[in-house]
Parts: C-alpha cells; structure tokens; sequence
C-alpha cells in the first residue's frame, strides 16, 4: 500500500519545483536510496542510505565505495501507513534528525493511532463516539457486561487486519484472540447503526479546507480496508460514493464535526476522518488515518479532487505547510 502511494504522489510530482529523492524501506527494515518507487524497487540499483544524525547537517548518508556521501533534504514528505510509518515513529526519527516533515506530528500521530486514547481525547473535546472497553495485554473481559453486536479490534493498527464483528458472547474470546495477533491492546466497540462516511482535511489550524465528503455503500458485511487481493479493481463489498449522496444539511455536519476532530487531536497537514452518519442525523467518530492512502483507488485524493484540489496541488500545499511551520517554530 506505502508503495502503490508513493508510486502516485511520484507521479503527480512537479519536478520543476522539486528535486526528489525516493528512500525505500524494505521489510527487513533496511534503508535504500533508489531511483522511484516502482514495481520491484528493492531489487533495483539501489544505494544503502541513513538519516543523519547530526541535526546542523539535516540528510541523508549514503553509503557509496565504502565512503558515506551527505545529501541535505530540506524537507521529508513521508508516505508510509500502518505501523512504525503512521504511529509517530518516523516523525520522532525525522525530529531527531532535525529535518522538516509533512503531515502530523508525534503526538498527533501516535493519539490517532491508538484508537482509544483517540475517542477519549474526542469525548473530551464533546465529539461523539462509540461506547467502547479496552482490554490490555493479559487482561480480560465480561461477555454479559457488553450489548450486541459489536466489533474488536487491535487499538493501534492502520487497516482492518485483526477485527472481527461479534454477534454472540460465546465468540468474544476468539475474536479477542484474533486482535491480538495484531496489537497487545485490544478495542471493542459497539457498533453503530449508520452510514460510513469520510472527509479529507488539508491545512494547519485554524485555516482548514474539507473535501468533498464520501459516503460507503456496502453491499454486506462491513468495511474491510487493504484486504482486497487487487484493490485497484474494486472492493467485493463496498464502493466509495464521491460527492457522498447524502443532504447538504448532513454534508455540512460531517465536515465541521471532521475539523473539530482534527483540532481535538491536534492533526496537521493532512489526515482523513472516518465517521458515521446515523439515520437521526448524528455523526460518530469511526477513526482518523494521519497518512491516508494516496494511491489512484485511495478515497483522500479522490475526496480532494471532488472538491478542486488534484493531487499535486495537495502536494504542494503539505510541502508549504511544513516549510512553514517549521519556519514559525524557529
């Protein structure tokens, strides 16, 4: 997903503006400079390359003939979902090294992670959101205490991996069981009866723009994101409806209540909020992904677009936006 993403933001790139250099990661952990994102990139001519760690020298190293060449970069726009790209690992890595990033920080990105602490910052702040419980490593929870159906999930995960819908108590504990192949903390939710809605954010408080706002038509079960075997030919279950065919009364709420989302949990740059629209008009808070997918399929660029922004407008804003907070923290 993090390379069919880059593979697009590659794409729509204005290289006369920029001059990119494209840092894969491979599942081993390993760091390469090569050429683009394309299919089987790893195994391309591809140099080892590392942060640096010396911040009054922001780049990278790049291991060439035995010798570390330094490439400044005067700016980071990371396209990495999921775990250890989406959760503030990155961000605190970049922060250390003293280069500017787009997109949210730290502690915006490991709130919106952990879907917990996300709700009760939410709640907080007088944003609606699922009745939920929290079971920790080791822990445990009473079937009879919970109302059904509801549905368990890691906490901190970027996709639909590991969740399981539970209709009856007796299969708590396997879907328990099922989260936990995924994430130590488990979230188990009511589920809430109501459409799946999402809205694009671009910006840094107060100056806020929305997207088009869309709508999940599901034809059975629910929602599972990154589990289709080939993406870009649809889901088997769901269809993503841009503009969303609800009333302008209900587009209007989805998109305020998603900015009041993005400033509770402190979010910057860009991130979507999922909600659900309930059939009294309420909205609830699903989930927010701080580095959406930006692939041709993915709903953030489709919402933007639908409402004027193309891709590589949106790009060129998140790299202003963070040229500029990083110039208003100096």
């Amino acid at each position: 997903m993090s390379v069919k993403s880059a593979r697009e933001v590659a794409k729509h790139l204005d290289t006369g503006k920029y001059e990119p250099f494209y840092v894969g990661i491979t599942t081993s952990g390993a760091w390469k400079l090569c050429d683009g994102p394309d299919v089987g990139w790893e195994n391309g001519d591809c140099r080892t390359a590392v942060l640096s760690p010396d911040r009054s020298a922001p780049g990278l190293l790049v291991l060439e003939k035995g010798q570390y060449e330094a490439i400044g970069l005067d700016l980071v726009l990371p396209v990495l979902h999921g775990k250890l790209g989406e959760d503030g690992a990155i961000q605190g890595l970049l922060e250390l090294s003293g280069i500017p990033y787009a997109g949210c920080d730290i502690q915006s990105s490991t709130l919106c992670m952990d879907k917990s602490l996300a709700y009760l910052v939410a709640r907080n702040a007088g944003i609606a959101t699922p009745n939920f419980w929290t079971v920790m490593a080791g822990g445990s929870v009473d079937p009879d205490r919970l109302t059904y159906p509801v549905f368990v999930k890691p906490a901190r995960s970027g996709s639909s991996f590991g969740v399981t819908m539970v209709s009856r108590r007796e299969d708590l504990p396997d879907a328990v069981r099922a989260a936990r192949r995924y994430d130590s903390k488990v979230l188990i939710e009511e589920a809430v009866a109501g459409s799946e809605v999402g809205c694009a954010i671009l910006g840094n408080d107060p100056d806020l723009i929305a997207g088009e706002v869309d709508r999940i038509a599901l034809s059975h079960g629910f929602f599972r994101i990154h589990q289709e075997a080939a993406p870009e030919t649809g889901s088997e279950n769901s269809t993503a409806i841009v503009p969303a065919d609800i009333s302008p009364e209900s587009r209007s709420l989805v998109q305020e209540t998603a900015k009041a989302v993005y400033r509770a949990l402190g979010c910057r740059g860009l991130a979507r909020v999922d909600l659900f629209l309930k059939a009294d008009g309420k909205v609830v808070l699903n989930e927010v992904n701080t580095l959406p997918g930006m692939t041709s399929y993915s709903r953030y660029p489709r919402m933007m677009a639908a409402a004027g922004l193309p891709l590589a407008e949106v790009i060129d804003r998140l790299v202003s936006l963070a040229l500029k907070a990083t110039d208003d923290e100096k």
